[in-house]
């Protein structure tokens, strides 16, 4: 099967129709061949949340051609690469060739993932969510059934239980707490972006009783100098934050099981840990 047929496949395998309310359109997905040729054999398939160098690499020893990413690959939104090529950018220059040694095709599914996956009732939900539901187990305490993955109601534990939890089952190096560490949590809700004004997210806290946030990125201000007064006056509020690209991976993770059945062929998938941003000093 040729790379461009496995990826039709798994667009046709999604919902497919609208994300956060807007419609998937050619025009305006995210959801694009980001590198090579896909009219080309299809000899293997790798997921990931980001197709880093070391990615890469693993692809390759795999005998992979086809990288599955959810976010972009030349770190630019778009992935626009004319300026990138004409200021001879050497990293981008070094990465380009290990594509093309290999003969590697990177292709992101962003939109498709989070537009829904079939679940056996008919239904479809956000496979990014789900994913990072079904890693932590979580997937039977969401509070309201499963059109809440971002909500879920979990046993019971302190901030930094869950927090080891976190790094436990997504092979981590670190966490970041904002509150205290022993905060009593119960009720998690994973919010979408963090870039500034957070007055809505602020009062759903309040008033949903949030006790805890699985931040995938943090500011140092509005909704983190929020959490911090809270615990000072020794309320139960606090903020993980384990970062963007490993809240998500879980979902690509997650991917790599149901390829198989999405394309009806049998190439190898394999999922591809692209880890931690960052290494902790303390």
């Amino acid at each position: 099967m040729k790379i461009n047929q496995v990826i039709s496949k798994i667009m046709a395998y999604h919902k497919g129709d609208y994300i956060l309310g807007q419609k998937i359109t050619e025009e305006t997905t995210r959801d694009i061949v980001l590198y090579g040729n896909t009219d080309q054999e299809c000899t293997g398939i790798v997921t990931t949340v980001f197709a880093s160098v070391d990615v890469i690499r693993k692809a390759r020893d795999l005998g992979a051609n086809l990288i599955i990413v959810h976010e972009a690959l030349f770190w630019n939104h778009g992935d626009h690469q004319e300026w990138l090529l004409e200021s001879k950018n050497e990293t981008f220059l070094a990465k380009k060739k290990l594509l093309d040694d290999n003969q590697i095709v990177v292709w992101r599914n962003h939109d498709y993932v989070h537009s829904g996956i079939p679940m056996p009732d008919g239904s479809y939900v956000d496979g990014i969510f789900y994913g990072f539901a079904k890693e932590m187990g979580w997937e039977t305490y969401t509070s309201d059934g499963r059109s809440s993955l971002l909500t879920t109601e979990i046993p019971e534990c302190t901030a930094e239980e869950l927090a080891q939890e976190l790094m436990c089952k997504m092979n981590l190096e670190g966490a970041r707490i904002i509150g205290d560490v022993n905060t009593r949590v119960r009720k998690v809700r994973i919010p979408f972006h963090i870039s500034g004004d957070a007055n809505e997210l602020i009062q759903e806290m309040e008033e949903e009783n949030i006790d805890v946030l699985l931040a995938m990125e943090l500011v140092d201000f509005s909704i983190s100098e929020y959490v911090r007064d809270s615990s000072m006056l020794n309320r139960n509020k606090a903020i993980i934050s384990v970062g963007h690209f490993n809240m998500e991976e879980p979902g690509m993770k997650f991917m790599s099981t149901y390829i198989p059945d999405a394309i009806e062929e049998d190439i190898p998938c394999h999922f591809v840990q692209s880890g931690d941003m960052y290494h902790y000093v303390k």
